[in-house]
């Protein structure tokens, strides 16, 4: 994963409106063509899988997840059956993923309430997902957007941590994820928000870290009022990039 030598921003950037929606998209189409793969990193066969990966990730990276839901759903296929399943079992199946017994609790209750309000089925509005136990918007979004093909804006740690670096929200809308939400999405074309999604989460895991981000490896620093934050030097900051999310 080659990167060109960045250029820092320039001194005096334009603040208008117009100027901070031209930055934004130009760092999305760049960010499309340094990760054309980017993508979800949860692996899943159906809207059930997925919505259960995803709460299953939490504070735990996605290898972890992966490695334990092919058991999950070898032994428990479906909503049905998960909201039947033994407690202890479950929890021995996605122990590695950490907190098993409050995930355990969590998709225990979501797959009774699939059962009981939806005849076992995701719902496919957001509306709907939000009430479901231990599903917030983030969760909602990841499922409608990759499961559903509906637009959503996963406003995860990766994700509200670039748009500040990137000066796309004030101080004010990032202090509440809604906010960040609404703040992010009136700069893009509705379409485009749940692979711009994946692509700022795939760039925050792979060079743009929370720590050390790889200024001088990174292709969109040149419309980045971030730049500096980590090394600027091309081979110090080639040494942090990653093949693989870290998370």
């Amino acid at each position: 994963m080659s990167s060109p030598v960045p250029s820092a921003p320039a001194d005096r950037p334009d603040r208008s409106r117009t100027a901070l929606v031209r930055r934004a998209r130009k760092i999305n189409r760049v960010l499309a063509q340094t990760y054309p793969e980017a993508g979800c990193e949860l692996d899943f066969q159906d809207p059930f899988e997925l919505l259960v990966a995803t709460v299953l990730s939490a504070q735990t990276t996605d290898r972890r997840v992966n490695a334990a839901t092919p058991t999950l759903f070898g032994r428990w296929p479906d909503a049905g059956a998960l909201a039947g399943a033994d407690r202890a079992e479950v929890e021995e199946v996605i122990r590695s993923t950490g907190f098993y017994r409050a995930k355990t609790d969590s998709i225990l209750r979501l797959s009774a309430a699939l059962v009981a309000d939806h005849d076992g089925q995701v719902p496919r509005r957001l509306a709907d997902l939000v009430k479901l136990p231990g599903v917030g918007r983030k969760t909602a979004n990841v499922v409608l957007g990759n499961a559903f093909d509906v637009p959503g804006l996963t406003v995860d740690t990766h994700f509200a941590r670039l748009v500040r670096r990137f000066g796309w929200i004030d101080a004010d809308s990032l202090k509440d994820p809604v906010r960040t939400e609404h703040a992010v999405g009136e700069l893009f074309e509705r379409r485009d928000w749940t692979m711009l999604s994946h692509r700022l989460i795939w760039h925050g895991r792979r060079r743009c870290h929370a720590r050390r981000p790889a200024c001088g490896a990174c292709p969109v620093a040149h419309w980045c009022p971030a730049f500096g934050e980590g090394p600027t030097d091309p081979e110090v900051a080639e040494a942090l990039v990653t093949t693989q999310g870290r998370a």
